[in-house]
């Protein structure tokens, strides 16, 4: 049986999406992996998101709590406010009451990813704080380490991303994630992708 990986990630503008997308790639490039991405609901009006300039959100389909259930294996995504994840997303897990209170979570592995406006504007703090919302559902962490290599220690160019997961600088909104930052991603896919397969062969 396939082991499952949902990819779950809230995009304003669409820096996450791109993450998500190359994070699937590398999760599906490992034999008997099934990966899946999911949006969390949307909690800002139309109006507020077009005074905000946000694109069409695209059609991944759109995530309920209990569905989270369902995989062998969870990859959260989301961008950053303020050096925390984002309300919408932190609204849907604030919704898997449910899921805590019988601990259906419990002993899954979970990776994180995250975009940010700047260098300093939360690329650790964002995943370090996201794991207490892991901890409480007794789920466990994934994290990429250094097990990307080199690209660990790039310092000619900007890069987003650390040891905790794949991540990306939007700027004012223009800058997209770049090839190596891509990278990055899928390796975090492929590397997250074989850890759940495991754990599930030797449940």
């Amino acid at each position: 049986m396939a082991t499952k990986i949902y990819i779950v990630y809230y995009s304003m503008y669409g820096h996450v999406e791109k993450l998500a997308e190359e994070i699937k790639k590398g999760a599906s490039s490992v034999e008997g992996v099934d990966a899946k991405l999911w949006q969390v609901p949307e909690i800002l009006s139309e109006d507020i998101l077009g005074k905000m300039s946000a694109p069409p959100k695209s059609d991944v389909p759109i995530i309920s709590p209990n569905e989270l259930a369902e995989a062998d294996g969870l990859l959260f995504g989301f961008p950053t406010r303020f050096g925390m994840m984002s309300s919408q997303f932190k609204a849907f897990l604030d919704a898997t009451g449910g899921l805590w209170r019988a601990q259906q979570l419990a002993g899954k592995p979970a990776g994180i990813f995250y975009s940010t406006g700047s260098q300093g504007g939360g690329q650790e703090t964002t995943a370090l704080t996201a794991i207490t919302q892991l901890v409480h559902h007794g789920m466990l962490f994934v994290p990429i380490g250094y097990t990307f290599g080199a690209g660990m220690f790039e310092m000619e160019k900007v890069k987003g991303g650390s040891p905790y997961g794949a991540g990306t600088f939007a700027g004012d909104g223009s800058r997209c994630p770049t090839e190596l930052e891509l990278e990055q991603a899928f390796h975090q896919g492929k590397y997250f992708a074989s850890i759940a397969k495991k754990l599930k062969g030797s449940a």
